[in-house]
């Protein structure tokens, strides 16, 4: 077994994390957020979701989010600020606020993908393909989402070859990564390794990324499994954030702070700093009024508490 010598932390919290509140996050706190995150070193922060407001309104005001975080001085170079688009319409307005990367996202599942999006998996594609030819014809790369990689909150488990069959897809399409999300964080390690030998028989594993959810505790477990076979790109959510209204009882993803605590342990490069992300991760705790959900976070910051 030979571990990756380096990660790439992708971050969904500003997006995947909030997207599920209740409570109305204020433009001024999701830009707040995504600036502090960029100063603990994180390369890729998602930035919002340019999707229906009637569905999901948390993200209505993502065109302001976009543009004040482009335009903020504590913008670091090279970050990147990928947006979700899964229609032409939500394509446009991002490409009008300054998005320079998109992502779509596609179901396993036929259930969940007409519980989510309305349409068949196969309609989704079609749908997708439009926006990633778009995005070719202006040099916008295009990441692709997978739900359900595991089991479906309608249709139970999911057989490996069926993810790696949708991976594929995507793939052919021209996402240039495809992230394959346990979205009801049933995944154990045995199982998320064989789902991504399946999805790595057909796509570069280079190309892979993990997106775990908590649900069931597995999350970090999951990662270092997917790290003993060469996975090297993960999502992940600043104090544990998220969860999915199409999907009852999934909670969050796996910790930013939780995943850097395994990184550093392993000696595995992140380029990240756990300091600054603990910054990032009181301060998006605060305005939402509770404790961070990530264990290294609560023990970090606690410790850091007694010492002072």
């Amino acid at each position: 077994m030979r571990l990756p010598e380096s990660v790439k932390l992708v971050e969904v919290g500003p997006r995947d994390g909030l997207q599920n509140e209740r409570q109305i996050v204020p433009t001024a706190v999701k830009v707040g957020m995504i600036e502090r995150l960029c100063d603990a070193g994180l390369p890729v922060i998602e930035a919002g979701s340019f999707v229906s407001p009637q569905w999901v309104p948390q993200m209505a005001d993502s065109g302001e989010v976009l543009r004040a975080v482009l335009a903020s001085p504590r913008r670091r170079r090279g970050v990147s600020f990928p947006v979700l688009t899964p229609n032409l319409r939500g394509f446009d307005a991002a490409v009008e606020a300054g998005a320079r990367q998109v992502a779509i996202f596609a179901a396993v599942s036929e259930s969940f993908s007409q519980k989510n999006i309305n349409c068949s998996v196969s309609e989704s594609l079609k749908r997708f393909a439009a926006v990633v030819d778009s995005a070719s014809a202006l040099d916008i790369p295009v990441r692709g989402y997978v739900s359900c990689v595991i089991a479906c909150p309608y249709e139970g488990r999911i057989a490996p070859q069926k993810v790696a069959a949708v991976a594929q897809r995507l793939f052919e399409m021209g996402c240039h990564e495809i992230s394959l999300g346990d979205t009801i964080g049933a995944g154990t390690p045995v199982r998320v390794q064989q789902m991504i030998e399946a999805c790595a028989a057909v796509v570069p594993l280079d190309r892979l990324a993990g997106h775990y959810h908590d649900t069931y505790g597995m999350a970090i477990a999951n990662v270092y499994a997917s790290l003993e076979v060469g996975m090297a790109v993960f999502d992940s959510s600043i104090g544990g954030l998220g969860g999915c209204p199409y999907a009852p009882g999934a909670s969050g993803n796996v910790a930013t702070e939780d995943v850097l605590f395994l990184l550093q342990g392993l000696g595995i490069d992140s380029g990240m700093d756990m300091d600054a992300l603990l910054i990032a991760s009181e301060y998006i705790a605060q305005h939402l009024g509770r404790q961070p959900a990530a264990k290294a976070a609560r023990a970090l910051l606690s410790r850091r508490g007694g010492e002072e």
